[in-house]
């Protein structure tokens, strides 16, 4: 994915970026890149692919929820940052939480905001079912199974918060008993499928909240 069909494909999904913040995209794909050599972040290295799989990808988010009227998000389980730090570049309004279980990369990530001159971000070295604050989102970019998953991060939610899984196919994970399962004790409001752009592949959000 070029520069010119990751800003058309984000206007199909209403979201129109500025020069600067395209300019720190650029710059996180770069410093992404430099460290990626000193730890293991990401295997994907082209940039056309960073572009796609994990820029364009952290932002489809918006097909599920509107962001623009959220104020706190917690990204658990964060590794290079995605989607967290990408989604803060977008939508500068949001107050994001990094979660990430290795201190090494929460050094990068908080280097990476520094870096960035990103504001109203933090990154912790600390795992969802140790955290005790309340978000209105909190994501997980493929991250765990899907009820594991809940156990340890649906406590995060205030009140009125959702919990956004961003998967591939999720069909084999989300059985009809499965399903049944969650909403036992929880509430699936959506499943939004979708394919990613140019390689066509499986993507699928799920949207949860507690009863």
């Amino acid at each position: 994915m070029t520069e010119e069909q990751f800003i058309k494909e984000l206007e199909q999904i209403n979201i129109s970026l500025t020069q600067e913040q395209l300019s720190k995209l650029e710059l996180f794909y770069k410093l992404l890149i430099d460290w990626n050599k000193k730890i293991n972040l990401t295997r994907i290295i082209e940039k056309k692919d960073i572009y796609l799989k994990h820029f364009y990808d952290s932002l489809t988010i918006v097909k599920i929820i509107d962001l623009t009227k959220v104020d706190t998000l917690c990204d658990v389980g964060t590794g290079a940052g995605f989607p967290g730090i990408v989604l803060k570049i977008a939508f500068p309004n949001l107050k994001i939480t990094l979660l990430d279980a290795l201190q090494k990369r929460v050094n990068y990530l908080n280097s990476i905001i520094k870096e960035l001159e990103l504001e109203d971000i933090e990154a912790l070295h600390v795992r969802g079912e140790d955290l005790k604050e309340k978000y209105d989102v909190v994501t997980a970019r493929a991250v765990a199974n899907i009820e594991k998953l809940l156990k340890y991060t649906m406590h995060l939610l205030n009140k009125d918060g959702v919990m956004i899984a961003m998967k591939g196919n999720i069909d084999e994970e989300l059985t009809t008993d499965v399903k049944k399962r969650i909403n036992l004790k929880y509430k699936i409001i959506n499943v939004e499928k979708f394919l990613l752009p140019i390689e066509n592949s499986n993507r699928s959000l799920i949207l949860i909240k507690n009863k």
